[in-house]
């Protein structure tokens, strides 16, 4: 059963199916253009604004010698970000199977939803894969913009996320009209409220509209806008430590200057 499995070794066959992928169509850096990958896969892609979803995998009938030909049928919209996301999720679809193969699992036998679960994870990890990702995003020292401006093709959110699925431990927060509409981290146990010095640094942000940096030398918290007309979102990223009852400590720490 999938539920059984260690984190650790889902996420690792979902990062080895999705690296395998993009080594198959022949991709070695970013950004990952979604609707190539599909296409390179033999999966023909298509507009269709009549979806109810984002984007709908089909098996579309062909030549009787040919067999059902893949498909991925996509709305139309104004955000290239979620064009790419949902033809990755719909690539997903196609290749679950591999982890499930990787894990022995029959997904047949595990929990309802297994595959789109699956497909959802698979996903960010076509779009930012992991052995691309970790090394520039150690190489840019995590900066959001920097990761954004090379992997152009996934949104600011979906770094920030995927940021959960590295190491080190962080918590990553998200505002949108100065409202937490995320706060997560990749450390188990409760995730506290925001500290004085996360709020402190959120408002730079905020306010000034520019990335900000808060740190004690060894521990850092940064903040980046995501400003739209008629939208404001702010994502930060702090650096946490854990403690012996199982929280998590983020600590309060000295603004830099």
């Amino acid at each position: 059963m999938l539920a059984e499995l260690a984190r650790e070794e889902i996420s690792a066959a979902l990062d080895t199916v999705a690296g395998d992928v993009l080594a198959e169509v022949g991709l070695r850096g970013p950004p990952v253009d979604a609707f190539a990958v599909a296409r390179s896969l033999g999966i023909s892609v298509a507009m269709d604004d009549g979806q109810p979803g984002r984007a709908r995998y089909v098996r579309l009938g062909g030549h009787r010698s040919a067999g059902p030909r893949a498909a991925i049928l996509v709305n139309p919209d104004p955000r290239s970000e979620r064009e790419h996301w949902a033809v990755a999720h719909e690539i997903g679809e196609h290749v679950a199977h591999r982890v499930f193969s990787m894990l022995g699992v029959d997904p047949r036998e595990t929990f309802p939803n297994a595959r789109e679960a699956v497909a959802n994870q698979l996903a960010g990890r076509l779009l930012l894969p992991a052995e691309w990702f970790t090394a520039d995003a150690a190489d840019c020292d995590w900066d959001l913009i920097e990761l954004k401006s090379r992997y152009r093709t996934a949104s600011h959110e979906q770094i920030a996320r995927r940021m959960l699925q590295c190491t080190p431990a962080v918590i990553v927060t998200i505002f949108d009209h100065g409202e937490v509409t995320l706060r997560r981290s990749n450390l188990p146990g409760r995730v506290p409220v925001a500290s004085r010095l996360e709020m402190q640094c959120w408002r730079a942000v905020h306010h000034s509209g520019r990335a900000q940096r808060t740190y004690d030398g060894h521990r850092t918290i940064r903040g980046w806008p995501v400003h739209e007309p008629g939208w404001k979102r702010e994502i930060l990223r702090t650096e946490v430590e854990e403690i012996a009852d199982g929280e998590i400590a983020d600590g309060e720490i000295a603004v830099d200057g």
